[in-house]
């Protein structure tokens, strides 16, 4: 009897031990929408392989489609979304439950408009000109023909991806563009004389803030898994220091992930742990607390604090001359940027400069 009794206390013990070993390994899942295979939207796996967020288990999907990405996002098939800023304007107009909480990385010369040798650009009223509809080569094209007195309806729109609008430029089907690498050395190659006659690094074009990589969440993730939304936040601008501090090894990691050649990563991203000159800027978390207006002093390319809203409505009014959209909207239906104001309260500080 007492051997039994034993024998039961034995298993009890080791029951529990066991059930206390499952629980602390359990990990809080969270799924994570990547925007293309870019590696602006790649850092949350810098989190995953580094173990920068421990207690949760991160599942990672690529949406080569944006628009499939998004709508995943507004169905609760993912927590999190990284894409272009430039969809904000379109969630609040679909009333879908998403909010952008965070400007990330600007455009910073990786988005061209060329022009053909036999064109100028004050002739480009009847021409056709191309750019992939509802995506940021609309924007940048609708811009360029404004700055130069051109109305979106005075030309013939041809809705054509970059790589679509290779053989087209080549044969001269169009006086104008939206391109970018390797596309572009492409065309120049076959048709000498064209030309890029703008890129996002114009400064007329940053300190627009429309040419962004953001965070999207789902506004019932952030309602129900606050704690959780704002973990996950902080751990990607953890990425950000770590890819600062380490370039070349995850510049490498990017590469393996996206299966990209490591070069074209750092055609990207840069090799100096902030930036590439004709790639992106990497704000680091300051720059990006200073865009939603939660700290202090202003941010880069002359952004003022606070300007996440005007940057939103900027883009809504936009998408209307461009006939994407009928009304504007309240800029704030679709920014949330209390989750970065949590980081700051909580002493969360990160400037990173080029090394």
């Amino acid at each position: 009897m007492k051997l039994a009794k034993l024998i039961l206390s034995a298993f009890a013990i080791l029951f529990a031990s066991l059930s206390v070993g499952t629980q602390a390994v359990a990990k809080e899942k969270v799924n994570i929408g990547i925007c293309v295979s870019w590696p602006g939207y790649a850092m949350y796996e810098v989190v995953r392989q580094k173990n920068l967020a421990p207690d949760y288990e991160l599942n990672l999907t690529i949406f080569e489609d944006p628009v499939g990405g998004h709508s995943a996002l507004a169905a609760g098939q993912i927590d999190i979304y990284l894409c272009t800023g430039d969809y904000t304007p379109l969630t609040i107009d679909s009333n879908t439950p998403v909010a952008n909480v965070a400007f990330l990385n600007p455009s910073y010369g990786v988005d061209h408009i060329i022009l053909s040798p036999d064109q100028n650009i004050g002739a480009l009223k009847g021409q056709k000109v191309s750019a992939p509809q509802a995506y940021i080569g609309h924007l940048l094209m609708g811009l360029f023909l404004d700055k130069n007195g051109i109305s979106p309806g005075e030309v013939n729109w041809v809705n054509l991806n970059a790589d679509e609008a290779v053989g087209p430029m080549m044969s001269g089907d169009l006086a104008a563009a939206y391109m970018y690498e390797p596309w572009i050395s492409k065309v120049i190659e076959s048709r000498p004389g064209t030309q890029s006659v703008i890129n996002t690094a114009d400064p007329d074009m940053l300190k627009t803030g429309i040419f962004m990589d953001v965070m999207y969440m789902n506004t019932n993730f952030i309602s129900k898994r606050r704690s959780v939304a704002v973990d996950m936040l902080k751990a990607r601008w953890d990425a950000v220091q770590y890819w600062h501090d380490n370039t070349k090894e995850v510049n490498q990691l990017f590469a393996d992930y996206l299966q990209w050649p490591a070069e074209d990563i750092g055609y990207v991203i840069g090799t100096n742990g902030k930036f590439f000159d004709g790639g992106i800027y990497i704000y680091d978390f300051d720059e990006s607390a200073r865009v939603c207006g939660v700290l202090d002093g202003n941010p880069p390319f002359g952004l003022p604090n606070g300007s996440m809203k005007d940057v939103v409505s900027l883009t809504n009014e936009w998408w209307i001359k461009l006939g994407l959209m009928s009304k504007s909207h309240d800029a704030g239906k679709g920014i949330d940027c209390s989750l970065m104001g949590d980081l700051v309260k909580q002493g969360y500080r990160q400037s990173i400069s080029a090394r």
